[in-house]
This record gives C-alpha cells, sequence and structure tokens, in this order.
C-alpha cells in the first residue's frame, strides 16, 4: 500500500499536469497609436504599473518599428527598462496575404536592425494578423529566414477580438458618449475569460493536455487600464502567469502546419484543424458584431 503511494507520488512530480493551467502575456503593436484615454507616455506608464502592481512578471511587447519616432522610442525603451521582452512584429504590419515574399522578408530584416538597440530584444517573430503565408513559397520562404537569423516563431494559443473592443472604446470617446469603466472592464474580461478557456478546452481535447500557453493582447488603453482585472480573474480561476521563454519551451513550439493556412487561428486551432476538425476553429466571441452588441 505505502509502495503504491510513493509510486503516484513519485508520477506526480515526473508528469507534466495534464491541466496545468499556465499562460504568458504578449503585447502586438507596440508602440500602437495613443491619442484616446492615454496619450503615448500615460499608456506606458500605466501598463509597466499595473504589471508590477498584480506582479504578473515578464511579458513580450512585439514592435512594429515604422513607429519609432521620438516618442515611440521613448515607450519602448520604458517597456524594455522594465525588463519585458521586445520582439519583431516587422516595419509596418503588411498584410501576408497582400505582400509578396521578398518585400514581407525585407520588413522583417528593416525591423530586426532597428530593434537591436533594445537590452531585452529576444529573436521571437509574430506575423502580423498571424498569417504565415498561404502559399508553400511564402511559408517556407519566411520559414527559412527565421531559421538563417535564429528566430523563433511567436505563435500564439488563446485568440481573441480585444483590438475591436479597443476601437468602440475609442469611437465612444471620440463621439463624447459617456462610457462606464467598470462595465467595460467586466465585458473585457468576460470577453477574454471565454476565449481562454475555450482555446484551453480545444487543446485538451486534440493534445490530451493543456499547454503552456501564450495570450494575444494589444498594447492599447483598454489593456493598461484593465489587465490587472484580467489577471485577478485568471488567478481566480486558477491560471499562472509564466513568462513567455518558459512559455515558448513547451513542445507544440516544434509543431508546424503541414499546409500552408489563408487565415490563422492561432497554434491550437491549426492542430485542431490537422486532426480534422473544421469548425470552431475560432471562439463566437471574435466577431465584430458579437462585440457591438455587448458593448
Amino acid at each position: 500500500m505505502r509502495l503504491s503511494i510513493l509510486l503516484l507520488i513519485i508520477c506526480l512530480i515526473i508528469s507534466p499536469a495534464l491541466n496545468a493551467k499556465q499562460l504568458a502575456i504578449t503585447f502586438d503593436d507596440t508602440p500602437r497609436k495613443a491619442d484616446g484615454y492615454f496619450d503615448g507616455p500615460a499608456r506606458a506608464k500605466a501598463l509597466i504599473e499595473n504589471l508590477e502592481k498584480h506582479q504578473i512578471g515578464q511579458v513580450a511587447f512585439f514592435s512594429t518599428t515604422q513607429f519609432l519616432d521620438q516618442e515611440g522610442l521613448e515607450r519602448m525603451r520604458l517597456y524594455d527598462e522594465a525588463g519585458h521582452i521586445i520582439g519583431n512584429h516587422t516595419h509596418s504590419h503588411p498584410n501576408f496575404l497582400e505582400t509578396e515574399l521578398s518585400t514581407y522578408q525585407e520588413e522583417f530584416l528593416q525591423a530586426h536592425q532597428l530593434l537591436q538597440q533594445f537590452d531585452n530584444f529576444k529573436p521571437y517573430f509574430r506575423f502580423p494578423y498571424l498569417r504565415e503565408g498561404e502559399t508553400v513559397e511564402k511559408r517556407d520562404g519566411m520559414r527559412n529566414l527565421l531559421k538563417e537569423n535564429k528566430y523563433q516563431n511567436a505563435y500564439i494559443t488563446l485568440n481573441n477580438y480585444d483590438w475591436y473592443i479597443e476601437a468602440l472604446f475609442q469611437k465612444a470617446l471620440k463621439e463624447d458618449k459617456p462610457v462606464n469603466l467598470q462595465k467595460l472592464a467586466e465585458m473585457y474580461v468576460d470577453v477574454l475569460m471565454q476565449s481562454i478557456n475555450y482555446y484551453d478546452q480545444l487543446a485538451i481535447k486534440h493534445l490530451d493536455r493543456s499547454p503552456k500557453h501564450i495570450l494575444l493582447l494589444h498594447e492599447m488603453d483598454i489593456s493598461a487600464l484593465f489587465i490587472g482585472n484580467l489577471v485577478q480573474s485568471l488567478r481566480q480561476e486558477g491560471w499562472e502567469i509564466i513568462s513567455p521563454e518558459e512559455a515558448y519551451q513547451d513542445p507544440i513550439a516544434q509543431y508546424q502546419l503541414p499546409q500552408p493556412l489563408k487565415y490563422n487561428p492561432g497554434r491550437v486551432g491549426e492542430i485542431a484543424l490537422n486532426n480534422g476538425q473544421k469548425q470552431g476553429l475560432w471562439h463566437y466571441t471574435l466577431d465584430e458584431s458579437y462585440l457591438e452588441k455587448r458593448f
């Protein structure tokens, strides 16, 4: 009896939990346009303060380098000096579906050169719109370029439309419509938690485990305002916040979808698609009309 209990304890120690509920936080489009609720410096200060206040630890900011003017550089330096990872998100955020491979590769390389100035730059590349190439030529062209420059594909597993909630918020501000920030925070957290839990269950269905997840967010006013609310809700539901570097050690980092894909739902969606699932690769909250009704 004692031997059986001892073996069970050993198995629990050496075997990864099937549903560990771990995720890393990443922000795309940094430094993103800021002329609404916050200006750029105020947004960066609020976001950094809330990351520290809620003991979130290291996150990643994927930079679109065409916005590295004086203010943009100052904002990026604040994130860098706070110890957060700076990653590559191309120079001007091109849509790969509408861009030739050579031009797209130049975008990557231009951003790569500009990002060397940051102490916490890491060779992670986040594809704009998550589009990795709809043809074999484009897909393999970028895969080879990333390998040549010792980059890792900074895929995501937890998809959402936080950017559209931000668009609705900024539109309301410009039209001088009253916005109840408490109710907006509740909507933001509810919508994101629904998609997070959905993709985690989708992963368990197709992997028989919960991987180390990567959450896609954007560097926006609602992110600075409500990141603490989101993390509180995550922790209440048993989630642990980990660093992006730890998350990208998960075995699914080595996964490559066999066929080119025009629209990418994220790594979990890729795996589900390859396993034969055709529907439900995007959660129902990833819909502009749905979010308009909720807002």
